[in-house]
């Protein structure tokens, strides 16, 4: 380890330090920890997924008219947002769950190219339609 590497961490170290004891005594909601770390998990849930779901919105508007990328992201079904979510956790958790989820990824896209691309295209437009279908039940 550099002798850089060693003062940054020491620095590091202070730092945290010095605001573990601030952070003690800052109160939360509520009295409990875990209530608070509850309610902040909650928090940070929600604003993850408004936040996908803005940036789904908008890479879909750059296809779609506002009203049809709006419906596409609403109709997503719960099975295909459990699947996407489950995949997401397992790639984060470990190496061979990342292997094996940009492995599958990776299979998927060279499926879809060998399928040609008008075909392709017309597959993915065809999910496209059923979603935004769904959004208006």
């Amino acid at each position: 380890m550099s002798a850089r590497t060693r003062r940054l961490k020491s620095t590091v170290r202070k730092a945290a330090d010095t605001t573990k004891g601030t952070l003690a005594k800052v109160p939360g909601p509520s009295t409990n920890p875990a209530t608070n770390l509850l309610i902040m998990d909650v928090a940070m849930r929600g604003m993850s997924l408004v936040t996908s779901r803005a940036l789904q919105k908008t890479l879909l508007k750059t296809r779609y008219s506002t009203g049809k990328a709006e419906d596409i992201v609403k109709g997503r079904t719960l099975v295909r947002s459990m699947a996407a979510t489950g995949a997401a956790r397992m790639a984060t958790r470990s190496v061979p769950g990342f292997l094996l989820v940009t492995g599958g990824l990776f299979a998927k896209a060279v499926f879809d190219r060998s399928l040609g691309r008008r075909e392709s295209i017309h597959r993915g437009e065809h999910t496209f339609q059923e979603q935004a279908e769904n959004a208006e039940d």
